[in-house]
Parts: structure tokens; C-alpha cells; sequence
């Protein structure tokens, strides 16, 4: 089972839709189910009106779900939990540093552990809660991207699980909220493939089972930066998705031919999962420009 995860924050650009379509096409075309999760734990940032895009951007497109929608903000009984699972073996510490502080610490992003020695008792104010990072190698398979490792108290030190806000930590809610929809396999941007061994390391320790992973290459500007909100991406054009998802394909490596440009969503959504092929993505990285055919870095 694959899933696609997004967060309310805005409308899909391409960059959203195009890891929306590799993860649709990796789940359907191994005849696996494929949901959606609406990741809106985070209230600052969720929007339901962005929520509602979202699932009207995925049908235009041809990219159905399985089952009902998930929604990351109905399961924080589960995070909770899972919090005091961890403080039980000792492993979490409050932090009271500031983000400046951390900022201006060190050129490293690998937390100091100024806070390592403290204890929940006794700690006043806001705090974020970390987790004790072992000096251990968390090694993995991706599936596209080979061997990968990582040791997570020289690469990262002890991270966050909860925030100062009392907001769950990506890492923590997307371990449990995958494992308890049964998830499989994660299909997501290699941005996201040095956070995968503290994942797998939360796993281990709260008991989970590890998905399979598999990273692809993401889309970029003109400029070499990561499609997102934070670089303004554009929102997905609804009128015309045939085209649209031709570019897709064709930026997934997946030659499709002109003429599948001019056909109905349903048929190129069809030949997509007939050729769907994830071994061409290897070593590419893409440009989205409107003004011309997408092409390797």
C-alpha cells in the first residue's frame, strides 16, 4: 500500500503532483491501494479550504484514492501515546532553546545537546521534547537510490518529536500515522531521503515495521530550487490536465508518446501504469519551465 501525504498549506503545484503521480503510479501499477493523507496536525499552516483543492486537483487528474480520507489531526490520541511510550524508556529531554540560539550555536546543523541533562520535572515554560539520538549507523535500501546510512548522533544529534507549541514533530506523526494505515511502501522527493533513518530509528524503537522506501529526483525551478510554497510555486492549471500530465511523464522519464498528450485523463493515466517504469528516474534531476520541453540537469 502507497499513499501520498500532502499539507494543507496551499494548492498542488507541479512539484506536489508530480510526487503525487510517481507514488500513484509505483501503488496502482503493482496492483496495491493507493490513499491520501491529509498531513494538517500543524494548525498555523492548515487551511480546510486547501484541503478541498487538494482532493479537487487529484480527481482532475485521474488520480484516485483508496478508501476514505485521512486526516493527521484526528490522531494525536495516537501521538500522545506514543510520546509517553518513549519518555517511559528514557529517551526524551525537554529543550528550551531558542531557534536563534540554535542558529547562531554552530555552523552545524547537528544539534549541541545543550539540554541533554534536563528532565521534564521541574522544566518551566515552553519547551520542545527530544529525542536522546544513539550513536549508532541506521543503514537502508532505497529503492532508487541505493544504500544509504546514517549515524544519527554524528549526522543529527537528538532531534525534535514535539515541538514548542505542543505541535507533534513531522518524523514522530508521519512513523505513526503510516504505520497504523497499514502503509508498505513510500514513495516520496529525495528531499525527504536524509530524514529517513531518523524514521526508521523511531520505528525500532516504538516497535513498528519499516516500509520499503524509494526517493525520487524533484522538480526545480529555473533557478535550481525545489518547487514548493516557499518559492512561490504556482498552482496546478486545472483546464487542461491531458497535457499536463504528459509533462509529468515525461519529466518521470517515462517517453510517452506526442499523441497521448490529445487523449482523455483516463486514457494517459492508463498507458502511464501499463509503462510505468520507476528505474528511469536513476541520477536525474529536472527544470520546469513553461516555455519549453523538460530536460536533465
Amino acid at each position: 500500500m502507497g499513499r501520498f501525504a500532502p499539507s494543507p498549506s496551499g494548492p498542488l503545484h507541479l512539484g506536489s503532483l508530480y510526487t503525487a503521480l510517481a507514488s500513484f503510479l509505483q501503488a496502482k501499477s503493482q496492483g496495491g491501494q493507493w490513499m491520501l493523507r491529509i498531513d494538517d496536525i500543524d494548525p498555523q499552516r492548515s487551511r480546510a479550504s486547501a484541503a478541498d483543492a487538494i482532493l479537487r486537483t487529484l480527481e482532475s487528474f485521474g488520480l484516485l484514492w483508496d478508501g476514505e480520507v485521512a486526516f493527521q489531526s484526528r490522531n494525536t490520541g495516537r501521538y500522545a501515546e506514543a510520546l509517553t511510550q518513549l519518555q517511559a524508556m528514557s529517551l526524551l529531554f525537554p529543550c528550551t532553546c531558542s531557534r536563534k540560539s540554535l542558529t547562531a550555536d554552530a555552523d552545524s546543523a547537528v544539534y549541541a545537546g545543550h539540554c541533554r541533562s534536563k528532565t521534564l520535572d521541574g522544566t518551566e515554560g515552553a519547551f520542545a521534547l527530544r529525542i536522546r539520538a544513539a550513536d549508532t549507523t541506521v543503514s537502508f535500501v532505497d529503492r532508487l537510490q541505493g544504500p544509504f546510512e546514517q549515524n544519527l548522533a554524528a549526522d543529527v544529534g537528538d532531534f525534535v518529536v514535539r515541538r514548542r507549541d505542543g505541535v507533534v514533530a513531522y518524523h514522530l506523526a508521519t512513523v505513526l500515522d503510516d504505520h497504523e494505515a497499514g502503509i508498505t511502501d513510500v514513495m516520496r522527493g529525495i528531499d525527504l531521503l536524509s530524514s529517513t533513518p531518523r524514521q526508521i530509528y523511531l520505528q525500532r524503537l516504538l516497535g513498528l515495521f519499516s516500509p520499503a522506501y524509494c526517493h525520487v529526483p524533484v522538480l526545480v525551478d529555473h533557478q535550481g530550487r525545489k518547487l514548493s510554497k516557499s518559492t512561490r510555486a504556482t498552482a496546478v492549471d486545472l483546464r487542461s490536465p491531458g497535457p499536463t500530465l504528459h509533462r509529468l511523464l515525461c519529466w518521470l522519464n517515462q517517453t510517452p508518446p506526442a499523441e497521448l498528450a490529445r487523449e482523455p485523463v483516463g486514457v494517459i493515466v492508463e498507458w502511464a501504469l501499463q509503462h510505468w517504469d520507476p528505474t528511469l528516474l536513476t541520477g536525474r534531476v529536472f527544470i520546469a519551465l513553461e516555455d519549453r520541453a523538460p530536460e536533465a540537469l
